[in-house]
């Protein structure tokens, strides 16, 4: 029997087919702790992977707050930015980045469910099972431990019996050898060894029953009972490997199954970085801060020994304007050109005179006063504005400011350069007439729909869709009016940068031919952008000829603006003579048309005609608002 055992132990060894039953039949408690521990063991499993599956909810969940953190926000400047390619590649890799986060999400969710919802379950099946084979592997324990000990108490009965009987015979041999004793006492003697005798029979035969019931059940224990236990045990310890195997293997899958996207992803970001482009980028910097206007050119030498010079065209200059108002408007573009301009150079910078104390103007023989300014030759205040160009922001800058300031021109961009006015226009226009493509889409639909509704009344009532096509026609008409105003803005936008390119090349080749191929320093007003994206013009010369020159360009500049409209009249309850700048006199009982309220300064903003325009003080007229004025 020991031989055999000492064979199939070789034969494990050598086979890697154990069975427990035979090589570790003496083993139970042992066998008993190992289970324990692979239970154990597969429960810390399962909460690895538990906690595995945790870490990937809580870095998906951070990865998406992350994403969503650097997202494009609405109506926000990002939205500029996204023209660039830098910020698109960022949106991709941010977009490919949140469907990252979504695979660790799957993964997530299959460790959950394939992993540690079938341990957890297995775990409490195992447990059971295993409880159930040790219960078994106890009893059998417990039957045998009675077999041995019904053994151990009969070997003692039958000892003690056989004692017994030697301890009987030898006292009958002794009575039956003394003489002096009586026949009876010897006849009981005997009767008692007798009866020992077979007292000892009948123990030894019980011995040897309860011998032979005990190696019996000794050979099954061993042989049979314990081998099938532990190899029921051993069957639910592989089972229980097999398990961990799978789910291990289960886990790796679970990752390299979105490998795939997660590698589409990688690429996604990469392809992102690569669509960047330095070059792209740098035209949409020209494109988005182009104004469309021309460098300027040299600043001039200023010769200040002309003062004589100065007096006189200054002279000549106010004296023409009393000749012709039309031709003052060419010449004195800086005080008389345009609302806005006149107001940013030459509006009343102090509090406004109180009305006279008197109802009569007799009692102030000059009227009230304005601010009082130093006064200095025309030419020379023109000259001191335009030299300062680089200590201040140019007219353009101050013009499209107070356009801003006032609310006025958003809706053409009339604010802007041309070229940037040209973009911003052109972009209006696709957005308008990619809604009109989509009410047309959507009355087609409509109209398809009712004709449905005709041919099978069942479906429902053709009548019920008007109202709807209705609506629609409406919107496409107001669409439609809109698309046309934008495309008139667009379209004198275009026609202007085109004038404008053409003269100022007619312009510099007529300078390089009068000048033998050398361009004039500063001869032709150029327009043109400041850094910071605010409108600069020319310096002023000292000449009478290059003021006219450069006074026309401006004029030029400006001819397409509208002037404010009228929002009312006043009428002049004192005499005022407008000594600055940006002022206008009026006469008692004088009517003007009112272009601009008080704005909490003191002076209110009038007309008197087409050209004539200034600030007087409040407190001097009676206003009388009325939206319908004209002007005259």
């Amino acid at each position: 029997m020991h031989s055999n055992r000492g064979l199939s132990r070789r034969n494990c060894l050598d086979t890697m087919s154990c069975s427990w039953g035979t090589e570790l039949w003496d083993q139970f408690d042992n066998l008993e702790k190992h289970t324990q521990w692979g239970i154990e063991f597969l429960e810390r499993y399962t909460k690895f992977v538990k906690e595995r599956s945790e870490i990937e909810l809580s870095y998906a969940k951070q990865i998406r707050n992350l994403s969503k953190k650097y997202q494009l926000k609405k109506n926000s400047k990002e939205e500029e930015e996204f023209k660039y390619t830098t910020s698109r590649a960022f949106l991709m890799t941010l977009n490919e980045l949140n469907d990252y986060a979504g695979q660790h999400e799957v993964i997530a969710e299959n460790l959950s469910t394939q992993i540690i919802a079938e341990l957890s379950r297995y775990t409490q099946e195992l447990k059971a099972e295993r409880k159930s084979h040790f219960h078994d592997g106890r009893r059998a324990q417990q039957h045998i431990e009675n077999s041995w000990k019904q053994l151990e108490s009969s070997k003692r009965r039958f000892e003690r019996d056989c004692k017994e009987a030697d301890r009987a015979q030898h006292y009958f041999d002794k009575m039956d050898a003394d003489i002096n004793v009586t026949k009876a006492d010897v006849e009981k003697a005997k009767q008692q060894a007798q009866l020992r005798h077979q007292i000892a029979e009948d123990s030894k035969n019980e011995y040897l029953t309860y011998l032979q019931k005990f190696n019996k059940d000794q050979h099954e224990h061993y042989y049979t009972l314990i081998p099938h236990i532990f190899q029921r045990i051993q069957e639910m310890e592989e089972r229980r490997v097999g398990r961990v195997r799978e789910s291990m293997r289960v886990y790796t899958e679970v990752e390299r199954k979105v490998l795939p996207i997660v590698s589409k992803c990688l690429d996604g970001m990469t392809k992102a970085a690569e669509s960047i482009e330095p070059k792209m980028d740098s035209k949409q910097v020209v494109e988005s801060y182009k104004s469309g206007f021309e460098p300027p050119g040299d600043v001039e030498f200023e010769d200040y020994s002309m003062s004589m010079k100065r007096a006189v065209s200054e002279s000549s200059f106010l004296n023409a304007r009393g000749e012709s108002r039309r031709r003052s408007r060419s010449k004195l573009w800086p005080l008389l050109k345009r609302n806005k301009l006149m107001s940013l150079l030459a509006s009343p910078r102090q509090p406004p005179p109180p009305p006279p104390t008197s109802p009569s103007p007799d009692g102030l023989p000059n009227g009230p006063q304005s601010p009082q300014q130093p006064k200095e030759p025309l030419s020379q205040r023109l000259n001191d504005f335009m030299g300062t160009k680089h200590k201040m922001h140019c007219l353009r800058s101050l013009k499209r400011g107070l356009s801003l300031k006032l609310g006025t021109g958003q809706e053409d961009y009339s604010h802007l350069p041309p070229e940037q006015r040209r973009k911003k226009l052109q972009a209006k226009l696709n957005d308008i007439n990619k809604d009109i493509q989509k009410e047309m889409d959507q009355r087609d639909a409509l109209t398809k729909m009712k004709d449905v509704y005709i041919k099978n009344p069942h479906l429902g009532d053709p009548d019920s869709i008007d109202p709807r096509l209705e609506e629609i026609t409406q919107s496409l008409e107001k669409l439609q009016l809109e698309a046309h105003k934008f495309e008139g803005w667009l379209t004198e936008v275009e026609r202007k940068l085109l004038e404008k390119g053409s003269e100022s090349q007619r312009r510099q080749s007529s300078h390089f031919d009068s000048q033998g191929n050398t361009p004039l320093t500063n001869n032709y007003g150029q327009n043109r952008e400041s850094p910071d994206g605010s409108y600069t013009e020319d310096p002023s010369t000292e000449t009478s000829m290059q003021f006219k020159s450069r006074s026309t360009e401006f004029d030029e500049e400006f001819d397409e603006e509208e002037p404010l409209p009228t929002i009312g009249t006043c009428k002049a309850l004192y005499p005022f003579e407008g000594q600055n700048e940006g002022t206008i006199s009026m006469a008692e009982g004088e009517m003007l048309y009112v272009i601009e309220e008080d704005k909490g300064d003191g002076w209110t903003r009038v007309r008197r005609n087409e050209d004539e325009e200034g600030y007087v003080p409040t407190s001097y007229i009676k206003l009388f608002l009325d939206t319908n004025a004209k002007d005259p």
